[in-house]
């Protein structure tokens, strides 16, 4: 039996898709990005902060831990976005992403893994940096908006 592959790169497609979740920290009507480093796929794209969900964890729990982690701000959890359907082909990667609303009333967000992430900034909704993430496009060509941005 042969393995089906992307056409693009010879990836095979087979395997199964992880689970990230990205956050979306709001303060004071904008919403926080950062610009990838990333050796396996997006880099130098603009991202929310996040990362995958872990064995046992909730996804309020893994969203959180991963803004702790990234930016070294304390989030609470306001809510849940939709979720997309990410293949980037060209890194033979896929990904089921959830949005989950978060707000920051104090701190700076401070870059925590320079391996990862190159910047943060505070950005209004319909002035979001490009390049984008493929799932941050992805939530654009929906139509999403989070309640409470500008």
């Amino acid at each position: 039996m042969e393995v089906e592959r992307f056409p693009t790169t010879g990836v095979p497609t087979t395997g199964v898709p992880r689970i990230g979740v990205a956050v979306i920290v709001i303060r004071e009507g904008r919403v926080l990005v950062g610009r990838r480093r990333s050796a396996s796929h997006g880099h130098a794209t603009w991202q929310f902060p996040g990362g995958h969900l872990e064995w046992g964890e909730s996804i309020a729990q893994c969203a959180i831990r991963e803004v702790a982690e990234e930016t070294g701000l304390a989030v609470t959890v306001i809510g849940y976005g939709p979720y997309t359907n990410d293949i980037f082909v060209d890194a033979g990667k896929h990904y089921v992403t959830l949005f989950v609303l978060a707000s920051s009333i104090d701190g700076a967000p401070e870059v925590r893994e320079p391996e990862k992430c190159a910047e943060w900034q505070w950005c209004m909704w319909d002035a979001l940096p490009t390049p984008r993430f493929l799932s941050i496009d992805h939530l654009l060509e929906i139509g999403y908006r989070p309640p409470g941005v500008v």
